[in-house]
């Protein structure tokens, strides 16, 4: 076998075409500009398709093209005219990102049945059929990318985020399974795992200087990640440089999970 000719690696995703679930605010409507500012048309994926106005306009105004659609990760049926939507907007799906997600935060001593019902329905059972609907398009045409919001919470056990943690750790070894199942068809699947992230629903929480100092003691680069840089990447998991990349979790945690 001769070696191959040394190509530039490439993150353009001119041409693709995303659909970002839970893309109204914080991490997934930043994905949403991500995405488009590397080239890709993307479909902002929310229940109601007027809480994706600001993102879309957005996008638009920058020279992009964006859609919203509506899309309720627990409702199957939901999920498919989504995907369906955003592929009659667009005329293709390339690109999938599982971000729509619920967390908890208390002791498991106080877990319900009804939360841990409905974290597990958006966290677990919303992305699954997201991606299986995604598939259904992407394996026919034989190329794909899905990436999976899970969490290092995933990986190692945080306090008082049983759920959560059981969630996404599920998240991390469903994308495993989705890979090897998928991959003969070109569709990759992977997953990224953040820390804590600055977003409008974990500001008043990080805004508490003793649990800001609990967190970042665990981070060895000293301080909560961004959304510029999940975006960084889902990009590069979305696009040709990681078409060798499938069945992995990308960990954007400061060193947390090292230690």
């Amino acid at each position: 076998m001769e070696p191959a000719t040394f190509t530039q690696p490439s993150f353009d995703l001119t041409g693709r075409v995303a659909l970002v679930t839970g893309a109204s605010r914080g991490i997934g409507h930043d994905l949403v500009l991500g995405l488009a500012g590397a080239g890709a048309r993307v479909a902002a994926g929310v229940r109601r398709p007027a809480d994706a106005d600001e993102v879309v306009e957005r996008v638009c105004a920058a020279g992009g093209d964006a859609v919203a659609v509506s899309l309720d990760v627990t409702d199957t049926a939901s999920i498919e005219a989504g995907v369906a939507t955003a592929v009659a907007s667009f005329g293709r799906l390339d690109i999938l990102v599982n971000n729509a997600g619920l967390g908890t935060n208390h002791d498991a001593l106080d877990a319900t049945e009804a939360e841990w019902d409905d974290l597990f329905a958006v966290n677990v059972r919303g992305l699954f059929f997201a991606s299986q609907a995604a598939a259904r398009r992407m394996v026919p045409q034989g190329y794909g990318r899905i990436v999976n919001v899970a969490s290092q919470a995933g990986i190692v056990g945080i306090r008082r985020h049983a759920a959560y943690s059981a969630s996404k750790g599920a998240v991390i070894s469903l994308t495993k399974v989705l890979a090897l199942e998928w991959a003969p068809a070109g569709v990759t699947v992977n997953a990224i795992a953040p820390t804590w992230v600055l977003t409008p629903g974990t500001a008043e929480r990080l805004s508490d200087p003793d649990f800001l100092r609990s967190v970042l003691d665990r981070i060895p680069l000293g301080r909560v990640g961004t959304t510029t840089e999940l975006a960084g990447a889902v990009i590069y998991l979305a696009s040709e440089a990681a078409g060798m990349v499938t069945g992995t979790t990308l960990v954007i945690d400061g060193g947390w999970t090292a230690q």
